[in-house]
């Protein structure tokens, strides 16, 4: 399984059951970020914001993605979805491997849904906070999965990302075990577990 970073919460997930893009973000919607050329089996956005369901910007390969996905619902605040609404998270299972995306998770995860997830071998989640929730509760969400490798999404870096978001580096000092890749693909392997990941293109 291969995991690559499109920018934002945008994630293309390859694997030998097929690919899946997570949360395309529109054109001109997030700053700093353009959407590359995509194909994939599968388009999952997390809730309708153009900065997570621009399904129109990703090409149909014609093929069927043959991994388990579950999705269980949650919000994008703490309030239950009083402020921005609801927000899912997917859980993919290919490969023998268990990635999960958070989208844009607002509030914490129940027992029933921790329980529901189990083990997590790859959890992509946001951190930057004021949208979703920030690097402390992400991290408290982390934990509670046990996830064994982690994949910060959803933050302000120099030369994008909204303003109001904040950047990735409270989350790293909180993680920890920070591995940083050169470029946008990671290779999962759970020999690096536990590890924090973290792209620098």
């Amino acid at each position: 399984m291969t995991i690559t970073w499109c920018g934002h919460a945008c994630f293309l997930l390859e694997s030998d059951c097929g690919s899946i893009v997570f949360d395309p973000y529109a054109p001109g919607k997030v700053p700093g970020w353009k959407l590359p050329a995509l194909t994939a089996d599968r388009v999952v956005c997390s809730h309708g914001h153009n900065d997570h369901n621009y399904a129109a910007g990703v090409a149909p390969t014609g093929g069927t993605f043959t991994g388990k996905i579950l999705q269980i619902p949650t919000f994008h605040d703490d309030r239950r979805g009083a402020l921005r609404g609801e927000n899912t998270v997917t859980l993919v299972e290919a490969e023998g491997l268990r990635a999960v995306h958070m989208g844009d998770i607002g509030c914490p995860l129940t027992a029933e849904q921790i329980a529901s997830l189990g083990r997590v071998d790859v959890l992509m989640i946001p951190v930057g906070g004021h949208y979703t929730v920030d690097a402390a509760q992400a991290w408290e969400i982390a934990k509670a999965l046990s996830a064994a490798i982690v994949i910060p999404m959803h933050y302000r870096g120099r030369g994008f990302g909204y303003d109001v978001i904040g950047t990735v580096e409270p989350f790293l000092k909180l993680a920890g075990n920070v591995k940083e890749i050169a470029g946008m693909r990671y290779a999962v392997d759970l020999a690096d577990a536990p590890a924090t990941i973290v792209f620098r293109r």
